[in-house]
């Protein structure tokens, strides 16, 4: 069924308004009047229109003060109005078109030029208004495009980053369970902070997975030696996290930039005493202090070609020992009171979680 055009005549005649519905007389239009500009814009209100037959010369407030009310409302701004008038002077004729006027009809009426005005008005209207929803349609359609070209790039980031983690641990003198370990502590560790919300638990969780990526450029013979380290290679191994920074650094994911901050941050000490730029206290990144943490429990608690593990217990009281001097202290108040759940967490062999 097509749908009618609502019109709105304003006219303080009403002998006028009768005279134009005549005219107009159309089973594809709905009349609506008013006599004056205050009774106008409560018809306005109430009901949408299509089309404004408007009376310049009126008490109270004249046809001009009506069209510029009417333009300052958003939801009223677009509705075309056709001024009406006996006199026709240019000034008066240029001030309406600058009010937002789209026409201008003279009385008495030409019955003719009134029908054709008001439909070619309407007919214009009509159009913008399929235009704008189509507009609307294609900003959605576009909107969902991109939405899901996100997601998708997103999804792909994540599977880079599990990758890059599984060849990182294969090479780098880690094992896979310890970068998974990492990962699961510190998502736990940035849940309890509560400072952070849900998107960045989910970076810090992702990110910290290539926290010693930059190990992959530190030879095999240091990597994988079964001793303690010579002061000499100490040195050559706290090269990595600047080595994590050249490698990851270009990116423009937040993703690769948050783990960009943990690898370069994550051996910072709270007291400045770290490496490699001697960081101290809120200077860390909130990622790298959380992940500093994750990294010392979960090495310290497992077995290494070096080393043999640490039980859970003896772990803690080093960690909570070094609060304030190699760690954040709210962290380690967190870690303090959380005991059995890093404890789980550290016993846990599973996969990502």
């Amino acid at each position: 069924m097509k749908n009618k055009f609502n019109i709105l005549i304003v006219d303080d005649i009403s002998e006028n308004i009768k005279l134009a519905i005549t005219i107009l007389k159309n089973e594809d239009y709905n009349f609506s009047y008013a006599l004056d500009g205050k009774s106008a814009l409560e018809i306005l209100k109430v009901k949408p229109f299509d089309l404004i037959l408007l009376d310049v010369m009126m008490p109270d407030v004249n046809g001009f003060e009506l069209c510029e009310m009417i333009k300052k409302r958003s939801t009223l701004k677009d509705i075309p109005i056709i001024f009406v008038t006996a006199v026709i002077e240019k000034e008066k004729i240029q001030y309406g078109f600058e009010l937002g006027a789209v026409d201008y009809v003279t009385k008495p009426y030409n019955s003719g030029e009134l029908r054709a005005r008001v439909a070619n008005h309407l007919e214009l209207y009509h159009y913008r208004k399929m235009l704008k929803f189509k507009n609307k349609e294609l900003e959605h359609d576009m909107e969902v495009e991109k939405n899901r070209h996100l997601e998708e790039l997103e999804l792909a980031q994540k599977e880079i980053i599990y990758i890059l983690s599984e060849l990182m641990a294969s090479d780098s003198g880690e094992t896979a369970e310890h970068v998974k370990r990492v990962a699961n502590i510190s998502r736990e560790f940035a849940m309890l902070d509560g400072s952070l919300d849900e998107q960045q638990i989910n970076t810090i969780y992702l990110a910290s997975l290539l926290h010693d990526i930059g190990k992959v450029l530190i030879d095999n013979s240091i990597l994988h030696k079964r001793a303690k380290l010579t002061d000499e290679e100490f040195e050559i191994m706290k090269e990595h996290p600047t080595f994590a920074l050249k490698i990851l650094s270009r990116s423009k994911s937040e993703l690769i930039k948050a783990a960009a901050t943990i690898a370069y941050e994550h051996h910072e000490n709270w007291d400045g005493t770290g490496y490699p730029k001697g960081l101290k206290g809120e200077e860390i990144h909130i990622y790298g202090r959380i992940v500093a943490i994750a990294d010392v429990l979960d090495a310290l608690t497992h077995k290494r070609s070096y080393k043999d593990g640490w039980s859970f217990e003896s772990a803690a009281e080093y960690i909570i020992e070094a609060s304030g001097k190699k760690f954040d202290p709210n962290l380690i108040k967190l870690f303090q009171e959380n005991l059995d759940v890093f404890k789980s967490l550290i016993e846990s062999e599973n996969e990502y979680i």
